[in-house]
């Protein structure tokens, strides 16, 4: 293997059914990518995520330069092995930091100067340094460095961002060292501004990447705008690199973008909901700190076979989040990330069988039907 592959297997509309092949396997895609920032996806074991059906997930190179740093992790055999996770590993290169920690950097033409947010040092991270960083930690889908352009930002400053990101693209591009089953993503930004995502995709694509992310969406432009947004840079990609829409998101959020091009998805919402007691079912989310699932002996989701539905009832997960027990936040991580991958899995099914519509109309009906009512 050269490098990082992908192979479209069906389309049906826009939607597309995929295979991404990597050193450390492959993903199909449409795939979503849980987070695991830290070497770690919070409340679970790496042998858990793996049972949800997750294939691929993400860590962040900042947060990993900081602790325990990329040459601690390179000495000891790379993250798959430091955090015993053998399957592909997608690194974000710390450009989402420029924007969420934006009162702890500085930002200059050669790259990103942070103030840590755990001892207060500075780091400085360029191009060329996250692309290294990513290289120590053993990446499969690295990323470029870009500026993630916040929301709302007037166009003549995100015109300045966007153009400051692909200059870094082609350093970043530049560093990257050819490897097998390895490759680099390229960012498309430009905000809400159609020239300004159509200058930054013929950009990147003038580079010449394994696969390009739709950054600086899902920031408070709110879904309608995103989608535009999303349907509009899809199509200015190539068709055989994958398309990864970075940051996102809800379930509807999901089946939305597979519906205008998207392959790969990441986000926080699953494992962040489960900590904090609310559950992503086909009827929509639950909340189980709400004091009407107190008693109440049926189960979360009586068609889901994780643990949490079929060993446990509403009130006894009702009990654990209002004790704010550990067990409650690793039974509701578990659920909520099967539930993205079932959704994944019937993603796919549907493309395949040429159903996507049909899937999407069934999906939008359970949603909108709600929870179900209580006893």
């Amino acid at each position: 293997m050269s490098g990082l592959s992908f192979q479209v297997l069906a389309t049906d509309g826009r939607a597309r059914l995929g295979q991404v092949h990597t050193a450390h396997g492959m993903i199909d895609t449409p795939a979503f990518m849980p987070v695991g920032t830290g070497a770690t996806v919070k409340a679970l074991t790496p042998e858990t995520v793996a049972e949800t059906g997750t294939q691929v997930i993400l860590a962040n190179t900042y947060h990993l330069m900081l602790r325990p740093g990329a040459d601690v992790v390179e000495r000891l055999g790379g993250l798959h092995r430091f955090m015993n996770w053998p399957k592909p590993i997608l690194t974000d290169s710390g450009g989402f930091q420029v924007m969420s920690l934006a009162k702890l950097r500085e930002v200059r033409e050669d790259g990103v100067v942070f103030t840590s947010h755990i001892d207060g040092a500075r780091h400085a991270l360029s191009p060329e340094r996250a692309v290294d960083i990513q290289r120590a930690l053993g990446a499969d889908i690295a990323m470029v460095l870009d500026e993630c352009t916040p929301y709302p930002v007037d166009e003549t400053a995100c015109a300045r961002s966007m153009r400051l990101s692909m200059r870094w693209a082609e350093r970043s591009r530049a560093a990257f060292r050819e490897r097998p089953g390895a490759g680099l993503f390229g960012i498309v930004q430009g905000g809400v501004h159609e020239h300004l995502r159509r200058e930054s995709a013929a950009a990147l694509t003038a580079l010449g990447f394994a696969g390009y992310a739709i950054g600086g969406l899902a920031v408070g432009e709110g879904q309608a705008l995103m989608f535009d947004t999303l349907e509009l840079t899809t199509a200015l990609l190539p068709e055989d690199r994958p398309r990864y829409l970075m940051g996102v998101g809800k379930p509807d959020d999901l089946v939305g973008a597979v519906a205008r091009g998207a392959d790969m998805f990441d986000c926080v919402l699953p494992t962040r909901s489960g900590r904090t007691g609310q559950a992503f079912t086909r009827r929509g989310t639950v909340n189980l700190r709400n004091a009407r699932h107190a008693e109440d002996s049926r189960p979360l989701d009586a068609n889901c076979p994780c643990p949490a539905c079929t060993r446990y009832s509403r009130a006894y997960l009702c009990h654990l989040v209002r004790s704010k027990e550990i067990l409650g936040a690793m039974l509701l991580t578990r659920h909520n990330l099967h539930y993205y991958q079932e959704l994944m899995v019937g993603l796919r099914r549907a493309i395949g069988n040429g159903t996507f519509e049909a899937f999407a109309a069934a999906f939008a009906g359970e949603q909108a039907a709600g929870d179900i009512e209580p006893v």
